[in-house]
C-alpha cells in the first residue's frame, strides 16, 4: 500500500477514535442526567458502527502476520 494512502486511512483512523471516544463521552452524560432510553440505545448502535470501521481500518493498517 502507497505510503500516502497508509497516512490517509492512519489520519481516518486517528478520527474514529476521537469520535469513538466523543460517543462514549456523551452516551454517559445522557445515563447521568436520566435520557430517554431509545435515545441513548441509538447512540450506542452509531458508536457500535464507529468501532466496526475502526475494526476494518485497523486491520488494513496492520499487516496479518502468520506466525
Amino acid at each position: 500500500m502507497p505510503n500516502q494512502d497508509q497516512a490517509d486511512l492512519r489520519l481516518n483512523l486517528a478520527r474514529l477514535r476521537q469520535e469513538h471516544e466523543d460517543f462514549d463521552v456523551a452516551i454517559n452524560a445522557m445515563i447521568q442526567t436520566g435520557c430517554d432510553a431509545l435515545r441513548i440505545q441509538r447512540m450506542k448502535k452509531k458508536k457500535l458502527v464507529i468501532k466496526d470501521t475502526i475494526t476494518k481500518i485497523e486491520d488494513q493498517v496492520i499487516p496479518d502476520i502468520i506466525a
